[in-house]
């Protein structure tokens, strides 16, 4: 099957990658190909030093306390999982919102279901921002975690993540902060943003291949391991070592993806991410400031001027979100995500659930001329 002339669904993953990311897989598999930590010979010791040369340089990324502290994973999920499920013990509460992504809203839920602990949600503003007032208003004695999105994958609303960890430190919880949509966008400082846990995933803005991510742990969190297994050099051991990162590492890491993830963060530094976000902000404002007068399209989303993402959904009037992405592909060769999104609280929030809606998120090589192909084409739905 034909790839799409345009795509326009970097929120659930970029495409397409610097060249640099594919090229660096491919010379990983054929140069550096043995596992990391898995015996003495030369090529274990290339892979290691390319491994730890990531985790530096992924941990300067958001200003970690030790890079022993970034913990490789499968993607932003797998983070999340071994937060909530490392951190949360029979009996804790938890707090988190309505809008979240089902990342955080399942474990979670599960758990809460299950009878270990319990759980409270905070709605949102009209604008889609969640006042830490009401966060603190949730906290109670047995409170022990606070997850939540940084900028939600359906509106592109931001939330004031270093208002709501200074409520969470001065309160003595834990922060676990989902940076799906803004790491490699948006600056994120453990430090100043008051997170201790940061779930981050390689293959969104961060330009990195799928099956990469982190978790990234601020300097006094401790938690349970999720998976258990092989380290490496440590393997007398009966249990799971109590050293970072193998205390979370269980398995052979995906080294040629960490790698690649490395070149990926390269390129945003080297192009700058304030102009990255920027490009990609313009973007959508041009498509809203295109269809704005349009009564037959609907966009959700923070009001014009405020911080948001590069992330935004819409209807047409008289057509379904699946109807409208189906249009666009086959017959403009365009690719947007149709549906709920894996957030359905946000939708609920919205009133567009059930059917959901159509979201468009441009990345750093979309260009205007693409973005104008849309437009044209929801012009044409829209009738």
């Amino acid at each position: 099957m034909p790839e799409p002339a345009i795509y326009l669904d970097n929120a659930a993953t970029s495409y397409p990658k610097p060249p640099a990311v594919h090229e660096t897989m491919g010379s990983f598999l054929k140069e550096f190909g043995a596992n990391p930590g898995r015996g003495s010979y030369r090529m274990v010791h290339e892979a290691e030093g390319r491994v730890a040369a990531a985790r530096r340089e992924v941990g300067a990324f958001f200003n970690a306390p030790d890079p022993q502290r970034v913990i490789f994973t499968l993607n932003a999920t797998d983070a999340l999982n071994i937060a909530i499920k490392g951190i949360l013990k029979p009996g804790d509460h938890a707090v988190t919102t309505t809008t979240d992504h089902n990342s955080i809203v399942r474990p979670l839920n599960g758990m809460e279901r299950s009878g270990m602990i319990t759980l409270s949600r905070v709605r949102p503003d009209g604008r889609g921002v969640i006042d830490p007032a009401a966060i603190a208003a949730e906290i109670r004695p047995e409170t022990r975690l606070i997850a939540l999105l940084h900028g939600s994958n359906v509106t592109g609303a931001l939330q004031p993540i270093a208002e709501i960890g200074r409520v969470a430190r001065g309160r003595g919880v834990r922060l676990l902060v989902d940076a799906a949509q803004t790491a490699g966008l948006w600056p994120i400082d453990l430090n100043s943003m008051f997170i201790d846990l940061l779930a981050v995933p390689g293959h969104k803005a961060l330009l990195g291949p799928a099956g990469t991510g982190a978790l990234i742990l601020g300097a006094d969190v401790r938690l349970d391991p999720w998976r258990e297994g092989g380290t490496g050099g440590d393997s007398a051991y009966p249990v799971q070592p109590e050293e970072y990162p193998h205390h979370l590492e269980a398995g052979t890491l995906n080294t040629p993806g960490i790698g690649a993830l490395m070149e990926g963060i390269g390129y945003i530094k080297s192009r700058g991410m304030e102009a990255i976000r920027q490009h990609e902000l313009q973007l959508i404002r041009r498509l809203v400031d295109a269809l704005a007068e349009s009564r037959k399209v609907s966009f959700y989303g923070p009001p014009p001027g405020a911080p948001r993402s590069s992330v935004i959904s819409f209807n047409v009037k008289g057509h379904t979100p699946d109807e409208v992405a189906g249009i666009l592909d086959a017959s403009f060769g365009i690719a947007v995500r149709s549906g709920l999104h894996c957030a359905p609280g946000a939708h609920r929030e919205l009133g567009t659930f059930p059917a959901g809606a159509v979201r468009v998120s441009p990345g750093p090589f979309t260009t205007p001329e693409e973005i104008d192909k849309l437009i044209e084409g929801i012009v044409r739905i829209a009738g």
